[in-house]
């Protein structure tokens, strides 16, 4: 059945068919409709970060920006939903068109820009949900914020989602806004989450719920510079680490139509590149902080390897408009079949 709508979709601008796709698979959740298709995965509980997850396979940031099927993907089987990025303010992202598929390589290239309604609107999204489940808020700072005042606009979301969020991710890797890779280093990595860090014991003191923080990185980094992302996290108390973000590299797809569009690659291309920041993270942190691993699964075997190189959670986005609900049921059977028995 997916196979007959991705032709039907890949027909449409991808742009277009991302927004109908929403549309859909909201609308079909809102009917309780959307477990209908695709079976459901098979149970695999886990806790990570003091939470307990239906199953280790959920939704990257990214698709859902702005909340608006967080129900029609949780009754697809995804063990937990993560939704934005989301900013303080509305904004409309980079002149269109900013999303270009490569089919050949099971690969995206988007340079969308936080494309998103404010938080203020997809709070309103997640109070409408009926989802009980692991809901990760990813957030962001607004494009026309300078980047030496980037911890205002985090801690202004923070501030918003904490009372919705199970989990809060802080994304400082996606390529498409000016400036925000930055902080994934030195002193400017070290001043944000030690504001996170104090907001985040500020706002459990106040509503009696401590929410964890995960911080989303890039795959560019040299495996020095991912150590000493790692030591910051361990240093100021973060919860989790998601690893990656799409990457600036052509690797891969070389040659292919749209490779030369500027914008993060998503998809098969940068699964070994996420695949083996994984590991290096795995290496130093020692099992002292969990990872979520995201990046090229487009079979379950990919979600497996993952979870083999030291993640504890993965998240599929790109693999999921190339092969659809299925990929989420053949990635938890792949991650049951390789634990070790007894």
């Amino acid at each position: 059945m997916y196979n007959l709508a991705r032709e039907l979709l890949f027909k449409l601008s991808p742009e277009t068919a991302h927004e109908l796709s929403i549309d859909l698979i909201g609308a079909a959740g809102r009917l309780g409709l959307a477990g209908r298709l695709s079976k459901a995965p098979h149970s695999l509980p886990v806790t990570v970060m003091g939470l307990q997850f239906a199953n280790p396979v959920g939704l990257a940031a990214g698709l859902d920006k702005n909340g608006d099927a967080i129900d029609g993907f949780a009754q697809l089987g995804f063990g937990f939903v993560e939704i934005g990025t989301v900013t303080p303010r509305p904004q409309p992202g980079n002149p269109k068109p900013r999303l270009f598929r490569l089919p050949e390589a099971e690969a995206i290239i988007n340079r969308m820009g936080f494309n998103n309604h404010g938080v203020d609107h997809l709070l309103e999204r997640v109070r409408a949900a009926k989802f009980k489940g692991v809901l990760g808020i990813n957030i962001g700072k607004n494009v026309d914020t300078p980047v030496e005042r980037a911890v205002e606009d985090y801690l202004i979301c923070l501030d918003k989602v904490h009372a919705h969020a199970s989990y809060v991710t802080v994304n400082v890797s996606s390529p498409n806004t000016p400036g925000l890779r930055s902080l994934q280093f030195g002193d400017a990595l070290k001043q944000l989450l030690e504001a996170l860090r104090l907001r985040q014991d500020e706002l459990a003191l106040a509503h009696g719920r401590r929410v964890p923080l995960a911080i989303k990185i890039a795959p560019d980094m040299s495996d020095e510079e991912t150590v000493q992302v790692a030591k910051a996290l361990l240093e100021t108390g973060m919860d989790a680490v998601i690893a990656t973000n799409t990457t600036l590299s052509r690797e891969g797809v070389e040659n292919l139509a749209f490779a030369n569009e500027a914008g993060g690659l998503s998809g098969a291309p940068v699964r070994d590149k996420s695949t083996h920041t994984v590991a290096v993270l795995a290496g130093e942190l020692g099992g002292r902080l969990p990872i979520i691993a995201a990046g090229g699964i487009t079979e379950g075997r990919h979600a497996a390897q993952k979870i083999a190189a030291g993640a504890s959670l993965v998240q599929i986005y790109s693999g999921f408009i190339y092969k659809g609900p299925a990929l989420i049921r053949e990635s938890v059977d792949a991650i049951a079949a390789a634990r070790p028995r007894g």
